[in-house]
């Protein structure tokens, strides 16, 4: 069972505990400050990244299960060179050398290693917990980043990290838009791999161009990583050997579009994700809140709805709104609407945490 759920808002973090058969929140954390992303460590640090506006991006860590934080560096791109064009193809527009956003934050095995990926599309490193930050200049310099453009953000970002349990040196990426990305030596080196991702909103020509697509959520299981899910922007692919060649699932119900995923850490053939009405519309499909499970690898798909309302509900998942606890069966979702959900029976019932929470960005399991 799960310790811990954090949840990053746009007004703080909330952490909840299991009381009883309930899930209930504790106490808020970082109160009144947007939290765009959360981790826990195994040792019971635990890192928010801050979105403060013209205030810029913070980083804060606690080392005592958030009832103190402290400031900690902020990853830092270099100055950017006069003769260097760096320009968004599709607005071409400059790109910013700052980060204007912490989309996403994770550890790996290795004891204070930390990869951090932003908006405008950089990657950072850090070997000592989060006090000093690298960027990640062999994908930052990678040729191929000039393709990447701009999906729902103006500018192309980083927000899945995937670190492969059985070596840290091998490390997937999730980019809006830039595809899907793989370091097998622990950054030195990159390549744009998922072959037979497609992108329904390119020209048919370019429609498999693997560096133009719009990944919105890539994970990995936990205990089978060859086994890859990817919530793309016009629909749901598998990979089952480590992203290098994706297969499309056309069957899912009520919708193909969606931003978030979680796979089951110990069946790789069982995946959730959080439907809704795309493009422009972006609200779960006839209003009625739902979640999509499969259990056979795409085959088949059961859409959950007991516990969830079904009239005029008008939340949007996020891409880390979605999250499953180490035991399989425990998942969590929150929306824009501040509607904060569980389930104990893998996704066939759920609880109403909360109705009155702040835009939620992200949640997090902390075992």
């Amino acid at each position: 069972m799960a310790r811990q759920l954090l949840v990053g808002t746009r007004k703080g973090v909330f952490v909840l505990g299991r009381r009883g058969r309930d899930w209930r929140i504790e106490r808020a954390e970082l109160l009144g400050d947007p939290v765009t992303m959360v981790l826990g460590e195994r040792d019971g640090t635990l890192h928010a990244a801050q979105d403060l506006g013209h205030f810029g991006v913070k980083m804060k860590r606690s080392r005592d299960g958030g009832a103190t934080w402290e400031e900690r560096p902020v990853p830092a791109y270099p100055p950017k060179p006069d003769d260097v064009v760096d320009v968004d193809p599709m607005r071409n527009t400059p790109i910013p050398w700052n980060v204007m956003k912490v989309w996403s934050l994770e550890s790996s095995q290795r004891d204070g290693e930390l990869w951090c990926g932003t908006i405008p599309g950089g990657l950072f490193h850090s070997r000592d917990g989060g006090d000093s930050w690298q960027l990640v200049e062999t994908l930052w310099k990678h040729p191929d980043r000039k393709f990447w453009v701009g999906g729902g953000a103006d500018y192309p970002g980083i927000h899945s990290i995937c670190v492969d349990p059985r070596s840290p040196d091998v490390v997937r990426l999730g980019v809006s838009c830039g595809g899907l990305w793989l370091t097998t030596d622990g950054g030195k080196s990159w390549d744009c791999k998922g072959q037979g991702l497609r992108a329904d909103y390119a020209p048919p020509d370019q429609a498999y161009e693997r560096r133009g697509q719009d990944a919105h959520r890539v994970v990995q299981c936990a205990t089978a990583p060859d086994h890859v899910w990817i919530q793309h922007h016009n629909g749901i692919f598998r990979s089952t050997d480590g992203g290098l060649t994706c297969t499309e699932i056309r069957s899912a119900q009520p919708s193909v579009f969606g931003f978030p995923v979680v796979v089951d850490p110990h069946d790789p053939r069982t995946a959730w994700f959080v439907p809704g009405k795309k493009d422009q519309w972006r609200y779960p499909v006839d209003g009625a809140l739902a979640v999509s499970r499969t259990r056979d690898g795409g085959e088949s798909f059961e859409v959950l709805r007991e516990g969830l309302p079904q009239q005029h509900a008008y939340d949007v998942v996020y891409r880390h709104g979605l999250d499953i606890d180490a035991d399989g069966a425990t998942l969590a979702f929150g929306s824009t609407t501040g509607n904060l959900f569980v389930s104990e029976s893998a996704g066939d019932r759920w609880q109403n945490v909360s109705n009155y929470l702040p835009p939620i960005y992200c949640v997090r399991f902390v075992n």
